[in-house]
């Protein structure tokens, strides 16, 4: 298949990097009992305003549907990570908030995961990071 577009090879190296980065994050972040997609759970709800979000928000931030974070958040629900909350104008309505214990593991595993960052980038030079960056918000990432 040698005609293969360079914007195919270039989607299917983002892949294989991608499994390679939830790999390298997963391995350090087991050691706070956690892994790469509940910490971006724990890191969204962090950075919301009074660390809450509607189930909605918080799936569309991770790349989840609605039943996929429903999954995810039911075990961190179960360890004290994370609580519901009811919208006290909407019953429909149900947040997402997190927890002491969730806010404590975000604060011990962040460190962690800056020196996975730094590992994973050291070859990097930051004008290319920053170039990345810019591409990856434009094809849809969500944090800035």
């Amino acid at each position: 298949m040698s005609n293969t577009t360079p914007a195919l090879k270039f989607f299917l190296n983002l892949t294989m990097v991608q499994s390679l980065i939830f790999k390298r994050f997963d391995t350090k972040l087991s050691s706070h009992g956690i892994s790469l997609n509940e910490f971006m759970i724990l890191y969204h709800l962090g950075e919301a305003t009074d660390e809450k979000l509607r189930r909605v928000d918080l799936a569309e931030k991770i790349g989840l549907t609605a039943s996929g974070i429903t999954r995810m958040l039911t075990p961190l629900e179960k360890l004290g990570l994370v609580k519901r909350e009811a919208n006290s104008r909407d019953a429909r309505v149900s947040y997402v908030k997190l927890a002491n214990a969730g806010k404590k593991i975000l604060n011990e595993s962040s460190a962690t995961a800056e020196e996975v960052t730094e590992q994973i980038l050291t070859v990097v030079k930051t004008k290319k990071l920053d170039d990345f960056s810019k591409m990856l918000q434009e094809l849809g990432a969500t944090i800035k």
